[in-house]
């Protein structure tokens, strides 16, 4: 599949400067000045002097001229002759790890009077399922680096201390109550291994134990009551083991040959599985991997947090968040242009299965357990004012990143689904839906299933010295181009802005009823007692002259 990029136009000046041999009087160079009025940008390619003074000047003048100009307006265009890309519904997919109430008290709370018989929340259920959730990845995370998968088989498991997080892990949701769980929730079990402190062959037994029905792991399988295979198709080699933090943290030396042949034994196992391993944006890191490991695998999986609260669960405000999220896109950016220099681009995809605005917040980590009072302050975590309109947008914004680079990424995982940062949160007597579980439920039900390439102008939204275009916008279309689904988000904290439309989505004027997520302010969030402060609601918006008003800090999903 080809990418499905939004080409962003840019005006062009051509600024002539005087400069001698060593930056004085006496020669003339040209220097080219590229304006978006979100972004202007000095192309140095074309500069081999140049007098830093000017150039500091230039681009003052310039940004003063995006207040005093009229404003080019905002518009979203289809590109001529673009046919559309069917995207792959795996970017919808979620992740949950054992770490604080994700699972112990999130999914999972037997004699719970909403639990049912196996132990899983009935309420939490009903809830994902509105999500139409299509892959999870599990059991971590960090907590998988030290995991021993054998441990939470069978019907006689022992506790086991979790060196990731300081707990002890009672091992009582394994394997099969991962997978009985998905089935529940209708998604495909994505299971990453422990590369940190586990083997090439450990990984593969699981494999053994999950899909087939010969060997030692199979027969063990099928004497715990389990006779028919538990076919799980999605397997990674390992999670973040590039970082200092991660349990067993390999260096690039080590990792592309552990990769390899770890992907040998699991592909020998089962040749019809899915194979991810651990990567990053870096090329030092994933092209050493791609060029000892390529060959074996089916995706790279890079992780990304923007707000990163680890230490400090002190969250930014709307307009700093705002100001991230075109981030995500240069990440992706670079994984690809690694992936065509390791010559494997369209062989092995993209997993952006972590992904949120809020890094999770965890002090005394690695570990924890010798303070105690550090671990209770995960519960910080868990506090529902932090989960604005900033995160619905910032979440809108990323699928929206994702769904442009269909042809590269293919799976997502929102990090995580339940409590932590998660989209809905749970507590003893009932749940919560944040406002980021409205936006994956919008996306998950109200897109049409390809994405069409389109032209965005937008305005700046400004903060301080910083700027990131005010809209972000994506057309979804059906096969023949006969059906179209915009969804467009207005960053803006305070103002309504107004976007014309292509001529080619103008079918339909006058009033039109559209979804819209919104909020009373940007801050605005769900809690126990006030579930419904930030829900989707059904609106009649106003296409006039080819332009459609979309409310401030909102995400708009407007049909045509």
């Amino acid at each position: 599949m080809a990418n499905c990029p939004v080409i962003v136009p840019y005006f062009v000046f051509v600024v002539k400067e005087r400069i001698g041999e060593e930056g004085g009087e006496g020669g003339e160079n040209k220097r080219l000045l590229l304006w978006n009025k979100s972004n202007i940008q000095v192309d140095r390619r074309r500069i081999k002097r140049y007098n830093p003074a000017m150039k500091t000047t230039l681009r003052t003048l310039l940004l003063a001229l995006i207040f005093v100009l009229p404003s080019f307006g905002n518009e979203v265009s289809i590109v001529p002759d673009a046919k559309p890309v069917e995207y792959n519904r795996m970017i919808f997919g979620q992740f949950i790890e054992h770490f604080h109430r994700q699972i112990y008290g999130g999914i999972f709370e037997p004699g719970s009077p909403l639990s049912d018989k196996d132990g899983f929340r009935t309420d939490v259920i009903k809830a994902l399922r509105e999500l139409k959730i299509p892959i999870v990845r599990w059991p971590g995370g960090c907590f998988v680096s030290s995991y021993h998968w054998l441990d939470g088989t069978g019907p006689n498991r022992q506790p086991a201390y979790d060196k990731a997080w300081g707990v002890e892990d009672p091992n009582t949701f394994g394997t099969v109550e991962f997978v009985k769980w998905c089935k529940l929730i209708g998604a495909e079990p994505f299971i990453c291994t422990n590369a940190g402190t586990g083997t090439p062959e450990e990984m593969s037994d699981w494999v053994e134990y999950c899909n087939l029905n010969i060997g030692k792991y199979g027969r063990l399988r099928k004497s715990h009551g389990i006779e028919e295979p538990l076919n799980v198709k999605y397997w990674s080699v390992g999670n973040e083991n590039w970082g200092g933090h991660e349990i067993g943290a390999k260096t690039v030396a080590e990792w592309g040959p552990l990769v390899r042949e770890s992907a040998k034994m699991m592909k020998n196992t089962d040749p019809s599985i899915k194979l991810f391993a651990a990567a990053t944006d870096n090329e030092g890191w994933t092209l050493p991997l791609l060029q000892n490991a390529g060959r074996h695998l089916n995706y790279v999986s890079i992780h990304g947090y923007w707000d990163g609260l680890w230490m400090n669960n002190t969250g930014s405000p709307y307009l700093a968040c705002m100001m991230r999220t075109e981030q995500p896109a240069g990440a992706i950016a670079k994984t690809i242009t690694i992936l065509e220099k390791a010559k494997l681009r369209g062989k092995v995809k993209i997993a952006f299965d972590e992904w949120n605005l809020r890094g999770w917040h965890h002090p005394e980590f690695p570990g924890g357990s010798a303070d105690k009072n550090r671990i209770v302050d995960r519960d910080k975590n868990d506090i529902n004012s932090t989960y604005t309109m900033a995160d619905a947008l910032f979440s809108a914004c990323f699928l929206n990143t994702c769904l442009r680079n269909c042809g590269d990424v293919e799976i997502g995982g929102f990090s995580p689904i339940v409590n932590t940062r998660g989209a809905l949160f749970v507590h003893p007597k009932g749940i919560v839906k944040r406002t980021t579980f409205y936006v994956l439920q919008l996306y998950a039900d109200k897109l049409e299933k390809n994405v069409l390439p389109v032209t965005v102008k937008s305005e700046p939204l400004v903060s301080g010295k910083q700027s990131v275009p005010v809209l972000d916008v994506i057309v979804t279309t059906n096969d023949a181009k006969t059906k179209f689904v915009i969804a467009a988000v207005n960053k803006s904290p305070d103002k309504a802005v107004e976007l014309a439309l292509a001529a080619e989505l103008q079918s339909r004027s006058g009033k039109v009823a559209a979804t819209v997520l919104s909020g009373a302010s940007p801050d605005d969030f769900n809690d126990i007692g006030a579930e419904n402060r930030v829900v989707p609601e059904t609106k009649t918006l106003e296409i006039k002259a080819g332009k459609v008003s979309l409310p401030a800090h909102s995400l708009v999903i407007l049909a045509l």
